[in-house]
């Protein structure tokens, strides 16, 4: 075999092991019902569209296949913006309701 061909096999599988320790550990890492529903799909969404960018990457004629990092490069930083925003503003209503679940048994005992 050769030593590219081995090269890029070990290269993906350990990037495909690093996905999916990354995407084990964001979703054990989640606090909140609502918090761990949101990294579930977003997950989901993320390896949907990289297997289809992979696949349309491999599949496409040679001077086509060069056009689909232009949507790629585009859509990634503004999935990952999208992402992170969203789950920070779940984090925040969350807090939100605990600190006013807690101001109201407060409340009650008083």
């Amino acid at each position: 075999m050769h030593p590219g061909m081995i090269g890029g096999i070990a290269g993906g599988l350990i990037g495909l092991t690093g996905g999916i320790f990354g995407t084990y550990f964001s979703i054990k890492n989640t606090i909140d019902p609502c918090e761990r529903a949101f990294v579930i799909k977003a997950s989901i969404i993320c390896w949907v569209a990289i297997f289809i960018f992979l696949g349309l990457l491999l599949t496409l004629p040679t001077p086509y296949k060069w056009f689909i990092w232009v949507p790629y490069s585009i859509l990634l930083p503004l999935g990952i913006i999208y992402s992170n925003e969203k789950l920070q503003s779940i984090k925040q209503e969350e807090s939100q309701n605990k600190a006013n679940s807690a101001d109201a048994k407060n409340s009650a005992a008083d």
